[in-house]
């Protein structure tokens, strides 16, 4: 019987490449013991990712969260007290994802306990020749959306003769609309993920995200040093998306920030409860340069809503924290609809936040392509009108990155690969599509 250190001396002495093997083998279960491995990481804690991580982690995918500021901070998009939700669009691809998202915030609802969404009819005006507002009624049509047009002689009986239409304007009501609480409902999908077993990391500045090398997955490093290791990614970063995208892979993304400012007014004394959702006040917008929009009496008892969808370009961390753009237009707006109902001399409160906008306003979902190839899914661009469609964006890039496709939503207009066709992207069928980059 042979000594051990005789068997040792005799023993065939490995080959270079059986000891690259051996080395290789060692370095990936070290890695696997110091760095956790998730099904998916997404990364950015909005309403988009938020969501995302609630539909992978309801699918049984052990999912990894990550913020890089406080979660439910003020910094980015998804913050402040109340969205519009419409189904009223002149693209007639969005409505069906509007009454998509309308049943999974309430499913969300369901499970959380309590309301996000308080919902009211939607009123959309403009002059009867826009080309804009004739293209919503046509896309409600086609998505069987139920829509009355009304001019100004029938505007006391819809609400109150609270609104004034000019003479050769049209207003064009739908049912499908209402009020979202934006940083409520961002805290709802994280602890429903929660609940379904995701982790939540904030304060997590990513800062490089590239293929591993070890595990065929994708490496996720964070500017504290830390790492983490998935088979898939989810990158929903808002107005940081095409400099996280740029950085890590050369692709440029035409999604430029935008600065835009929340406005609040007073209603006169007395008129108080006549712009609330009980009272059944509308959501609205103006289908007029410049766009205004606005929701009912909510957050701010005795105060109303009424905006214009545009600002000024920027970078995040170059913002002004200020209006950035005159109010007087909308002044002028609020004084010819409204008369001396709501204050128009000056904003009681004005909010900052932040648009991600593409050239033309449409999102983009799609595999980030490359030599990430379907394990990195992108979704950004949402151009100041996501918030809403958030829960059925989340469900897309979790079908995305799960399945590699998706039933719920035709994605040929979110394709990143439409801006190489045209840099200005989808092609509108109307001439007066409002924008946003004002």
């Amino acid at each position: 019987m042979l000594t051990p250190q005789l068997q040792k001396l005799i023993s065939p002495v490995p080959s270079p490449t059986q000891k690259t093997e051996q080395t290789q083998t060692k370095k990936r279960k070290k890695m696997e013991k110091s760095i956790e491995i998730f099904d998916v990481i997404v990364i950015g804690a909005g309403i988009m990712g938020s969501c995302t991580a609630y539909q992978t982690s309801k699918r049984n995918q052990k999912t990894l969260l990550l913020e890089q500021f406080d979660f439910l901070h003020h910094l980015g998009s998804s913050h402040g007290e109340s969205r519009t939700i419409r189904a009223t669009y002149p693209e007639d691809y969005y409505p069906k994802m509007v009454l998509k998202s309308e049943t999974l915030w309430r499913d969300a609802e369901e499970q959380i306990g309590y309301k996000v969404y308080f919902k009211t009819p939607q009123f959309d005006i403009g002059p009867s020749n826009s080309k804009a507002l004739q293209a919503v009624i046509s896309s409600c049509e086609k998505n069987s959306i139920p829509v009355r047009v009304i001019d100004r002689n029938t505007m006391f009986q819809e609400f109150d003769d609270l609104i004034q239409l000019p003479d050769n304007w049209i207003g064009v009501v739908t049912e499908y609309g209402g009020v979202i609480k934006p940083t409520k409902a961002v805290s709802m999908f994280q602890t429903l993920a929660i609940k379904n077993g995701a982790f939540l990391k904030d304060n997590m500045e990513v800062v490089e995200i590239k293929k591993d090398s070890l595990t065929g997955g994708v490496l996720v490093m964070a500017k504290n040093g830390e790492k983490f290791s998935g088979k898939k990614c989810v990158v929903t970063v808002g107005s940081w998306m095409n400099k996280l995208v740029r950085n890590m892979t050369g692709i440029v993304i035409p999604i430029q920030p935008l600065e835009t400012t929340v406005v609040y007014w007073k209603i006169k004394k007395g008129y108080e409860s006549k712009f609330t959702i009980g009272n059944g006040f509308p959501t609205f917008a103006s289908y007029v340069e410049p766009y205004v929009y606005g929701t009912p009496s909510l957050e701010y008892p005795g105060l109303i809503k009424i905006s214009i969808h545009g600002g000024r370009l920027c970078e995040p961390t170059d913002r002004t924290w200020a209006p950035t753009q005159s109010l007087d237009p909308l002044k002028k707006w609020i004084q010819e609809k409204f008369r001396d109902l709501v204050d128009s001399t000056r904003p009681v409160l004005t909010q900052s936040c932040m648009y991600s906008v593409t050239p033309d306003e449409d999102f983009v979902i799609d595999f980030l392509g490359g030599e990430f190839g379907d394990d990195v899914v992108v979704g950004g661009g949402f151009s100041g009108h996501g918030f809403k469609m958030g829960p059925i964006v989340g469900k897309i890039l979790s079908d995305l990155v799960i399945d590699g496709e998706t039933k719920d939503v035709e994605l040929m207009h979110f394709r990143i690969k439409r801006f190489e066709k045209n840099s200005k992207g989808n092609l509108k069928n109307f001439d007066d599509q409002v924008s946003s980059s004002h």
